[in-house]
């Protein structure tokens, strides 16, 4: 069976999706180990290192993924984009869960998680020795990895949640997350994720993915609107971000000096 990096166990943050278990995570975005091994102690459930938005390369994360080795926490990796070759590095690397960005069609789901898949469930390209496999000391890691991934597709757009039900039935799709700042600029409301339409896309993304029994989620650093969610029956929360936190603190620590 093929064990994760953090845990000595088969892939914990898969199986606890399945389980519809309440997982809190937080993003990271510092690209720094230091920061994501002090998040690793905190006891979140998941961390996304993110590489869309965050000035992360593969040796980036793969310092960070060093850092979390002791950590209770599961790495999510969110790559630039749907690209299978990035996947395919990532996954190399020593990733097994992916949050797959601004993905709108069942199409681009399927080439998400086929991305993730050795032949002939995928396309993935085949390395006998990488990190990803502890340089090939895993025993028949090429036969038993596919059931070890874990994918989780990202809503962003009208066109997204227009397909959500057809997404939500892509075999090898583990979650559903909505992305609220692109999503609410998408439907005509930058800055406004709170808007009653974004609310009833969001609540239609929802049910769709509750219907079909995929697990699903969204980026929630408000209190309020984590409680919301969480009330609505999502259980892949990320309530914060490393670079808010320490924004929000070094500001707040200056403003008790303010003359």
């Amino acid at each position: 069976m093929v064990v994760d990096h953090y845990t000595g166990l088969p892939n914990r943050f898969k199986r606890d999706l399945r389980e519809g278990k309440v997982l809190i995570g937080c993003w990271a975005t510092l690209a720094n180990p230091n920061t994501t091994e002090i998040l690793g102690l905190a006891g979140f459930d998941w961390l996304m290192l993110d590489g869309e938005h965050a000035p992360n390369e593969l040796n980036t994360f793969i310092v960070q993924l060093m850092a979390l080795k002791d950590s209770r926490s599961a790495p999510v990796v969110r790559p630039q984009s749907n690209d299978t070759v990035q996947i395919k590095r990532l996954l190399d690397a020593g990733f097994y869960n992916f949050l797959i960005p601004f993905v709108e069609s069942k199409e681009e789901a399927a080439r998400a998680v086929a991305a993730t898949r050795y032949p002939p469930e995928g396309v993935r390209g085949v390395s006998v020795s990488m990190r990803g496999n502890r340089f090939g000391t895993v025993a028949d890691y090429h036969l038993i990895s596919n059931q070890n991934i874990a994918v989780v597709i990202q809503i962003e757009s009208r066109a997204g949640v227009e397909n959500i039900k057809e997404i939500c039935a892509v075999d090898g799709v583990d979650a559903i997350f909505i992305g609220p700042s692109d999503l609410a600029a998408d439907l005509g409301h930058f800055g406004n994720p709170s808007h009653p339409e974004v609310q009833a896309a969001m609540r239609r993304v929802f049910t769709c993915a509750k219907a079909a029994g995929v697990p699903f989620g969204i980026l929630a650093p408000a209190e309020a609107d984590a409680r919301r969610y969480l009330e609505m029956g999502a259980t892949m929360l990320a309530v914060g971000s490393d670079l808010g936190l320490f924004r929000a603190a070094t500001q707040t620590l200056r403003d008790k000096y303010a003359l």
